[in-house]
């Protein structure tokens, strides 16, 4: 039976006219799926879905959605992150290369709350990595977290008391009240790539929700691992940052919202 697919011409020009046409003919398309952004059941028989293709350095993974969830599109995201989307999509632990010994990576740790900046409330988000981050080919110890994004355009900030400038190219994308990515311009100027994708996206609240669309941006502060750690509350939140602040731990930037 004939599915109610959307298959973009990016996708297809990724997978070729005679897999997309199987699928759109249902040969190879699944019925009821859980949709890669929301998470609920969907049935491609019955409601307009989305192929969504995750391409990553090796692989490549074909996942649905409902249509009014995200468009059909292709994602780039890294090798770790698509295992991560895998298990997201599959619900399975997967191990690419079972044979290879690999060090456990650093995962960025991400944390939504409003700050209050020059007497306004703005979304913010966090971003804390798990382990020191090393410039690829490092062979010391050191921490690269914040050279490596100041060389992106992030800004050093050493108190909270204005909005920092925008990072053109940068994006957070939001998608049916969601967190989904932090999108950065792709490697030859062309579509963004994710920075940083969830696993499965994150809840924000509705406060968080409503400043982001009044102020269609949202700001990011970034510190390397041990500054600020989770905090429970905004409040502690808030103190954590401006001690990362003060002890030169910190950068930011604002980047416009992507999504609603």
């Amino acid at each position: 039976m004939p599915r109610m697919l959307d298959v973009s011409d990016e996708v297809r020009a990724e997978i070729g006219d005679d897999e997309a046409n199987r699928l759109l003919a249902g040969e190879n398309a699944p019925g009821s799926y859980d949709c890669t952004s929301c998470r609920t059941p969907g049935d491609s028989e019955a409601e307009r879905t989305s192929t969504v293709l995750f391409i990553g350095d090796e692989t490549a993974v074909l996942a649905f959605a409902h249509a009014t969830c995200l468009p059909s599109q292709i994602v780039q995201v890294t090798e770790e992150q698509l295992q991560g989307a895998v298990r997201s999509i599959s619900g399975d632990r997967v191990d690419p290369n079972p044979e290879k010994a690999v060090p456990e990576q650093a995962v960025l740790g991400v944390t939504s709350g409003l700050v209050l900046i020059a007497g306004e409330l703005h979304p913010a988000l966090v971003v804390e990595p798990t382990a020191p981050i090393v410039r690829p080919g490092a062979t010391d110890v050191g921490d690269d977290f914040l050279p490596l994004l100041i060389e992106q355009g992030f800004m050093p900030v050493t108190e909270l008391t204005e909005v920092p400038p925008v990072l053109h190219g940068w994006s957070v994308l939001l998608a049916m009240g969601q967190l989904h990515a932090v999108l950065q311009p792709g490697p030859t100027g062309g579509q963004p790539v994710a920075w940083w994708q969830a696993h499965q996206p994150l809840q924000v609240t509705e406060s968080w929700r409503a400043a982001a669309n009044k102020h269609q941006q949202v700001l990011m502060f970034a510190a390397p691992v041990g500054s600020i750690g989770r905090q429970p509350r905004e409040d502690l939140l808030r103190d954590a940052i401006d001690k990362a602040a003060a002890n030169g731990k910190l950068v930011a930037s604002a980047m416009p919202l992507a999504g609603t």
